[in-house]
């Protein structure tokens, strides 16, 4: 008979958690951020990338960003929802687009849905800000660009 503790209960599946590749865990935060702005841009477009009229229209009416022209500004988010999460999946840039995707984030709580913070947006900060500080992993572009010029 096994001496079964609260410690070991608790203990033996942190051990196995423990054990989960870095890499994986870096691809799929990289995944789950890309995914959420992939599937956001894919409803600002019509066909393979034309921006819909829907779209702008949105940006005049509901989102309405101070400084920016509603037009320039569907056109940039839209474009920018496409390339960054691609960029994230393939880790290139991979900071550098999380930073785009924080940003953006952060233009959105502020600007178009302050009372998301806690049921959305506080995920999609957490996402961007651990790719930032942990970087992609190795398993993207930009290890094998890096480790090829140490």
């Amino acid at each position: 008979m096994t001496n079964l503790t609260l410690a070991s209960v608790f203990s033996t599946p942190a051990k196995i958690m423990s054990r989960i590749p870095q890499a994986f865990v870096q691809l799929a935060m990289r995944g789950g951020l890309a995914g959420i702005f992939w599937s956001s841009a894919r409803t600002k477009v019509e066909g393979l990338m034309t921006v819909s009229e829907n779209t702008v229209y949105l940006f005049e009416e509901e989102y309405r960003l101070p400084l920016l022209d509603p037009e320039i500004a569907a056109y940039l988010a839209t474009y920018a929802e496409h390339l960054l999460p691609i960029m994230l999946i393939l880790g290139l840039a991979t900071r550098l687009s999380a930073l785009g995707l924080f940003v953006m984030t952060l233009t959105i709580q502020i600007f178009v849905y302050p009372d998301a913070f806690l049921s959305t947006h506080f995920g999609w900060f957490a996402l961007a800000l651990g790719i930032m500080a942990y970087g992609p992993g190795k398993l993207s572009l930009d290890h094998i660009i890096t480790r090829q010029e140490i």
